[in-house]
């Protein structure tokens, strides 16, 4: 979950998988991509399926807006023109990864963003559902939807037909449109209407915290990690092999 903790050291990641998938999130996209181990394009990897999943049963629910699907949509489409308009893929054998797949504390940070992003949520979701708080889950729905999202793209965006500057411009995007529906949800929380709150006290102050945590975890992503840190370094190795393979 590039993202985020996902394929990505920005946004998240879904459940564990081979070591060699592992990307660097929005805590977002830390994934080895040497060119023996990078998936080849037209196979879903098992964190994709996983999020895709995801993506199937929030959009079944109806509690999925139709600008949010609209935004993954357009995001798609806009990934592929500026792959090919701005930034085609190198030789698999020029570019390489932003940040080291092994590390620890890379490892530590997606597996954060995953628990904090994701696995919770979800778990908060499926507690409103027994405790009949559709306002709650309503609120928290987003978010997971744009989230799971982000992880199928960002292995979309890590197979041999995207360059590194696509990499990094999925969790950037998603993180960023994550942030007004973490918004939307904190204040949701906070201002829930006695009359339309089914769930118990101990619900309403883990549905604030967890949204909380959500907020400063993201902004924090975005902020601190992303646009600083993993944007630069992106781009400065694209050019450096661009200029490579020109020379």
């Amino acid at each position: 979950m590039s993202g985020g903790v996902g394929p990505t050291c920005n946004d998240i990641s879904l459940p564990k998988e081979q070591e060699h998938e592992f990307k660097g999130l929005d805590p977002t996209s830390l994934k080895n991509t040497n060119t023996t181990q990078r998936r080849k394009s037209g196979f879903l990897s098992f964190r994709q399926l996983n999020a895709l999943a995801v993506v199937i049963v929030l959009s079944a629910s109806g509690m999925v807006s139709p600008e949010d699907f609209a935004f993954v949509l357009f995001s798609f489409i806009y990934m592929y023109f500026i792959s090919r308009v701005a930034f085609p893929s190198l030789h698999p054998s020029r570019e390489t990864t932003v940040f080291d797949p092994k590390s620890k504390l890379l490892r530590l940070y997606v597996f954060i963003g995953a628990v904090v992003g994701l696995f919770l949520p979800i778990a908060y979701i499926l507690e409103g559902i027994f405790e009949g708080d559709k306002q709650g889950i309503k609120a928290a729905t987003p978010h997971v939807f744009l989230l799971a999202s982000q992880v199928f793209m960002e292995g979309v965006a890590f197979s041999d037909r995207f360059s590194t500057p696509i990499r990094v411009f999925v969790p950037v995007i998603y993180n960023s449109r994550r942030i007004f529906t973490i918004a939307d949800w904190l204040r949701n929380e906070f201002y829930k209407v006695d009359e339309e709150y089914g769930g118990s006290p101990r619900r309403l102050y883990i549905g604030r915290g967890l949204a909380i945590a959500n907020m400063v975890f993201w902004c924090f992503n975005l902020f601190g990690f992303l646009l600083p840190v993993y944007v630069p370094r992106g781009f400065k190795k694209y050019y450096t092999a661009a200029y490579k393979v020109k020379d």
